[in-house]
């Protein structure tokens, strides 16, 4: 974690922008019963019961100097699923520079270039 700290200390350059990549695995899921409709003096209440429809992972790009981000959403979560995220980051979201700084956080513990 410190690597990926030290990496956005580092100054901004607009030929090596400095990439954070995270991903996060969620579940799918939805309601089965309407809420309770809200009385005077108490907030709407909700069940504990839901539908369980799978899973699905994000993978999250944020570029902090810029304000930008980009969130893909897949299926599963593998290393074909990750290798593939690395190509629109350098073919499509950043194909002007020459070197890109990426922190990788969560699952991965490495900080690299690309």
């Amino acid at each position: 974690m410190e690597d990926v700290l030290d990496l956005y200390a580092e100054p901004y350059d607009p030929h090596c922008p400095q990439v954070c990549f995270d991903e996060s695995p969620v579940q799918l899921v939805s309601e089965t019963r309407r809420p309770l409709p809200v009385r005077p003096g108490q907030p709407e209440c909700y069940g504990y019961e839901y539908k369980h429809h799978g899973t699905a992972n994000l993978f999250l790009f944020v570029h902090p100097w810029l304000g930008w981000c980009q969130v893909n959403v897949t299926a599963r979560r593998t290393k074909q699923d990750f290798a593939q995220q690395m190509h629109p980051l350098v073919d499509v979201y950043f194909p002007q520079v020459d070197q890109i700084r990426l922190g990788v956080c969560r699952t991965c513990s490495a900080s690299g270039n690309i």
